[in-house]
């Protein structure tokens, strides 16, 4: 069995490494612009999560055995981690981008109403972060499911074809 470790890892790393860079191909398809983030960046089509973990799975499948209790270990890991990139990280992608909408509206706000929310709430006292010190939230970070069915197939896809012994 520990020789086919590193096989079942590397299929894993190689699909993580194709879905990344479909992601940022079609995202430079989509919006007409290269950003270097998307290449590494959470978020997107395909999941590169869904990849990464349905190869892994999948490969181990074909080395232990679809029996086998490594093979069950990498199904649930699986499971549970594109679970989580259509709930949970989803949700906070969606809030990320919910609260960067609401920065941009105070934003225009005019100065003497910013001034007055600032005497009645007192507002910097409240947050460590000035204006000046605003980043805006990464809205990058789950995925539909649509994302994630791409990026499981994809990794069950080259799962599958990955020669496990090599």
């Amino acid at each position: 069995m520990s020789e086919y470790i590193n096989v079942v890892l590397f299929a894993a790393a190689v699909s993580w490494l194709v879905a990344q860079l479909l992601k940022t191909l079609l995202y430079a398809l989509k919006y007409r612009t290269f950003r270097l983030e998307r290449i590494w960046g959470a978020g997107g089509m395909p999941s590169s999560h869904s990849a990464f973990v349905c190869a892994l799975a999948m490969t181990t499948c074909r080395v232990c055995g679809v029996n086998s209790v490594e093979a069950s270990l990498a199904m649930s890991f699986a499971f549970i981690v594109m679970y989580d990139a259509c709930g949970v990280r989803r949700e906070a992608g969606q809030h990320a981008r919910e609260i960067n909408r609401l920065r941009k509206v105070v934003d225009k706000l005019d100065d003497e109403i910013v001034e007055k929310l600032d005497e009645e709430v007192d507002i910097e006292s409240e947050s460590a972060e000035t204006e000046e010190d605003f980043k805006e939230l990464k809205e990058f970070l789950g995925h539909t499911p649509i994302q994630v069915m791409c990026g499981a197939l994809l990794g069950i896809l080259i799962g599958f074809v990955f020669p496990i012994d090599l």
